[in-house]
């Protein structure tokens, strides 16, 4: 079968967030905020902490070994695994090569980390997509995994209420059939704004030092009026043109799944597509921003709950460091059994 008679679907999801449940009230006795100041600037009344000793490829590999059973699959059968972090386990080698050996897969296959911050889950899905059309493989593993936890400043309450951990695993087959799946997608980046959300050490250009470590300088920072309003004309912009790209209205769409960063965020982009947000499905209230890993967990979700159907069109977005953002048609397909 050529390339250009396949099309990349989604044939399985699964999820992991870890135990600890982190609730604005503890957060309260932390740092000078309250229940009512979160949620009135975020939504977020709880999220999700790791375990000291719990990482990216060990909450990646619970996410993936869930999708695999949900599809009928082995660890033998994946071709293919990306993973997208901003918190990588270690510099090197890469999550994926980690989460490879803790997972069982194959010696022969590639294993590689994308690094787009929140937009990563779809930059890696496209990836992926391109990859799996060119017909050298059967199933991809695209996995999304933070613990974001670890680069919060826990005395800055204006970011440490916002991030929360977890991973989500989606596994891309192939079909001959046709418009379903991946429809439509675009990526972009803007590194001319890349100091509004950045850690600014730990690597190459500035390595860990007792001065650099004692500065905070090792933990995330954010402007959070301007990535506001980045993110709120970039992911309704990038909604626009993939529909436009794929001849298709907004109306059309039965759900929008934007990365879970917060909802008024969420509720602007709503208002710019003239949409409902009942059409944005969101468990901000119960994670908070997961990063790359929020727009799987989302999605999931949706699906699980009998909200997402065969042949549903659905819209995943998202904004993050970088500055990056991209988007993804999809038209929702239900492979049989």
């Amino acid at each position: 079968m050529s390339s250009a008679e396949l099309s990349v679907f989604i044939q399985a999801l699964g999820v992991h967030a870890p135990a600890r449940k982190l609730t604005n009230e503890e957060l309260s006795s932390m740092v000078d905020t309250s229940d009512e100041w979160i949620k009135t600037r975020s939504g977020i009344s709880e999220r999700r902490i790791a375990a000291a000793d719990e990482n990216p490829s060990d909450m990646g590999a619970k996410a993936a070994a869930q999708a695999l059973t949900r599809a009928g699959l082995t660890p033998a059968d994946i071709d293919l695994l990306i993973v997208a972090t901003m918190t990588p386990d270690v510099p090197f080698p890469s999550t994926a090569c980690l989460l490879q050996a803790k997972l069982g897969l194959r010696r022969d296959i590639p294993c590689f980390d994308v690094s787009a911050a929140c937009s990563g889950f779809v930059y890696a899905l496209q990836v992926g997509t391109d990859m799996m059309r060119s017909g050298a493989y059967r199933h991809a593993l695209v996995i999304g995994a933070e613990k974001l936890s670890s680069v919060v400043d826990w005395s800055d309450r204006t970011t440490c209420v916002l991030f929360g951990d977890g991973a989500g695993a989606a596994i891309l087959a192939t079909t001959s059939a046709k418009n379903v799946g991946v429809l439509g997608n675009l990526l972009g980046a803007d590194g001319n704004n890349a100091e509004l959300l950045h850690c600014a050490a730990g690597g190459s250009a500035t390595p860990a030092t007792p001065e650099s470590i004692k500065a905070g300088k090792h933990l995330l920072r954010m402007n959070g009026k301007e990535v506001f309003r980045h993110a709120v004309r970039v992911m309704s912009e990038s909604c626009e043109r993939v529909l436009a790209k794929c001849g298709v209205k907004s109306e059309q769409v039965a759900w929008f799944i934007p990365h879970q960063a917060n909802i008024r965020i969420l509720e602007a982009v709503a208002s710019q597509l003239n949409v409902s947000m009942d059409r944005f499905p969101s468990n901000l209230d119960r994670y908070g921003n997961t990063s790359a890993a929020s727009i799987p967990l989302a999605l999931e979700e949706a699906w699980r709950a009998g909200k997402i159907k065969h042949g549903d069109l659905v819209l995943i977005v998202a904004f993050g460091a970088g500055l990056t953002w991209g988007a993804t048609l999809l038209r929702w397909h239900e492979p049989t059994r």
